[in-house]
């Protein structure tokens, strides 16, 4: 799957930086000369978009997350005479790739959810769980450098959802992909539990998240996969933290030590030099879609114009419409939201806004901590 207005949509009217100039712009990149130039006055953010042409939701939604950010922060940026600017590539369809962070441009990174499996060369188009993919491998070697760059710019900060939190795994090797065969109830699609690792709950961040919840451990998900990301054992990379597992329904079993099924589906690679937000971060779900009554209408909308199949649309509304059975699911869908990906966003690219402001000689009535509940 992948919030979603149209992403080149014009933006909310009165968010602007200057006469005529939005306050949010977006770009899509499926070939070299769709890059937009880089100007002072664009902060770019780099989505990763590995949908493989797939209609989803969730790559707008990583779209709107931005936009909402770039409203949220209207007045300083006006004051700075800046912008956000989401820049989308388009990954494993058309080798699209960002340049690695430290060259000014590209310091947040977002990678989104996709079709089939997470290592590319396994995608034949023919295998059922490849869902028709057949793609040329090339791009994941570039994506591992990217990654290695991201992991060694303390500056930069990288957050992945569903496939590309897959894709993350691979890199870091701290999970391979298993099916999940009929004995786990095939894929996994609508609203679930996870439950929290015990390093999660001593985590910085996830622990504030963990205060909320109602047994201080399980939370809602949103999701829609094939595979469970089953950890490697002895994989222990630095800044590693196992801080997600699937709760399991399917053997009714508690390990006793904060794992309840054996797919993890939340981890940290690096942590920002506060020490408190994560700066790499996956999850093996979809926070980015928080509306579902909005989502729902987006479905209308879609199949209304005839951008995706029946079929299509009735999976993915089935997905939304799947309530687990507690009155408070949505708003407990919105915390996993706001806490695996809402918030961390937001915090690094406050701090991105405000490094720009400053550097054009702005002092910018913005501090990321805020995010954090410091200040």
């Amino acid at each position: 799957m992948s919030v979603a207005a149209d992403p080149t949509a014009e933006p909310t009217a009165g968010v602007s930086v200057a006469e005529g100039a939005p306050a949010f712009r977006y770009a899509r990149v499926e070939k070299p000369e769709d890059l937009p130039a880089e100007e002072a006055r664009c902060v770019d953010v780099a989505i990763l978009d590995l949908n493989f042409g797939w209609p989803n939701l969730g790559h707008d939604s990583i779209v709107q997350a931005v936009r909402e950010t770039a409203s949220r922060l209207a007045a300083p940026l006006a004051d700075a005479e800046i912008c956000l600017r989401a820049v989308s590539f388009a990954v494993r369809d058309h080798g699209m790739l960002p340049a690695p962070p430290g060259g000014g441009r590209f310091a947040v990174y977002v990678g989104s959810g996709g079709p089939g499996h997470v290592d590319p060369r396994r995608n034949d188009g023919v295998s059922e769980f490849s869902q028709g993919v057949r793609e040329d491998p090339a791009w994941e070697r570039t994506a591992f450098a990217l990654f290695d760059a991201i992991r060694d710019d303390p500056g930069a900060a990288l957050l992945t959802v569903c496939h590309s939190f897959g894709v993350l795994c691979r890199w870091a090797g701290i999970a391979e992909p298993v099916l999940r065969g009929a004995a786990k109830g095939g894929k996994r699609s609508g609203v679930f539990e996870d439950v929290l690792s015990t390093a999660a709950l001593d985590h910085p961040w996830f622990s504030r998240l963990a205060v909320h919840l109602p047994d201080g451990r399980h939370l809602r998900v949103l999701e829609n996969r094939l595979f469970d990301l089953v950890p490697l054992p002895g994989a222990h990379p630095a800044g590693f933290l196992a801080l997600g597992y699937e709760r399991g329904y399917e053997r009714g079993y508690e390990r006793g030590d904060g794992r309840d099924g054996d797919g993890l589906t939340m981890a940290e690679l690096a942590r920002d030099a506060g020490g408190v937000m994560p700066r790499i971060l996956g999850v093996n779900s979809h926070p980015e879609i928080v509306d579902r009554i909005h989502q729902h209408r987006i479905l209308e909308a879609k199949l209304a114009r005839g951008e995706v199949s029946r079929a299509w649309y009735e999976e993915r509304l089935e997905a939304l419409t799947r309530v687990y059975p507690a009155e408070d699911s949505d708003r407990r869908l919105r915390l996993t939201s706001e806490y695996t990906f809402l918030l961390p966003l937001r915090f690094h690219l406050e701090r991105q806004v405000r490094l720009r402001a400053e550097a054009r000689g702005h002092a910018a009535d913005l501090d990321e901590s805020r995010v954090l509940g410091l200040h």
